[in-house]
């Protein structure tokens, strides 16, 4: 998965300017099951959750009332792996790096490949991620911590509460990039553009103020440090959804491990709104 070949580039190297068709290729071979942040570079990248269609209807409520947390891309028909408006080549039981299998709350397993979980009722709905507006962070030269460190985004839990949907609420879920203020101030207006991948930032600066104790221990993620010049900015996060369905605990449904996420054909460009 890191391991260096003969020209020393390791296999991130190689997938981050490889296509998302052959990114996909690597997580369904195997040969990638970490998290996806620079790979495929300029191509979108979804947040993925899987629902009896028992579920699904009150879950598309809980995305449509909650746009900022779960920009809804994609919502398959139930039975359907494949999502063609996102990639011809995508099927969902393999082109995740990692899943999270669920049962009544609980996460059971993280399994690689759901093939063999795979239901004819399953229905598929992939949410906008911010790795998607990172690309546009870095064009306009504004510093990615997680990038720099090579990690996964840290992601909190907060104590801002979503919109309920039937048995679907919780908290919002954010990630934090540190920022010095004026990169801060350039980052919203940058960002604003992306309103299907979460769009501004929801905060700045304490995170005490939005019920984060500690930023050393995100609930998700990894730990980036802050430095005495650089402010916390928040954004709202994908896993969201992940809070919501284990206050709801639905008998069965499936996620993605956070940071591990669907590469799609479509580019990052086309999502801005202006």
């Amino acid at each position: 998965m890191g391991a260096f070949d003969t020209t020393g580039r390791t296999l991130r190297d190689d997938l981050a300017t490889s296509s998302a068709q052959a990114a996909r290729q690597a997580i369904r071979s195997g040969q990638w099951t970490s998290h996806t942040s620079t790979l495929a570079h300029g191509h979108v990248q979804g947040n993925l959750v899987i629902l009896p269609q028992a579920q699904a209807d009150d879950f598309l409520r809980y995305c449509q009332r909650n746009p900022k947390p779960c920009p809804l891309l994609a919502v398959t028909e139930p039975g359907e792996p494949h999502v063609p408006p996102l990639g011809d080549d995508i099927d969902l039981r393999t082109d995740v790096p990692r899943y999270r299998v669920w049962r009544r709350g609980e996460l059971i397993e993280e399994p690689t490949d759901i093939t063999a979980l795979w239901r004819d009722d399953l229905v598929s709905f992939v949410i906008g991620c911010s790795f998607s507006f990172e690309q546009a962070l870095q064009e306009a030269g504004l510093p990615i911590r997680h990038i720099e460190r090579n990690c996964n985004v840290p992601m909190y839990r907060t104590n801002i509460p979503t919109t309920p949907a039937g048995p679907f609420s919780g908290p919002l879920v954010v990630t934090m990039r540190p920022m010095r203020a004026a990169a801060a101030i350039r980052a919203i207006q940058v960002t604003s553009r992306f309103p299907d991948v979460h769009g501004a930032p929801v905060h700045l600066g304490d995170p005490s103020l939005i019920g984060i104790t500690d930023l050393a221990r995100p609930d998700y993620g990894d730990a980036v440090d802050v430095l005495p010049d650089e402010i916390p900015v928040f954004w709202a996060c994908g896993v969201t959804p992940q809070a919501a369905l284990a206050q709801a605990r639905p008998e069965f449904c499936i996620t993605h491990a956070p940071g591990a996420m669907l590469i799609t054909d479509r580019l990052n460009h086309e999502l801005a709104a202006f």
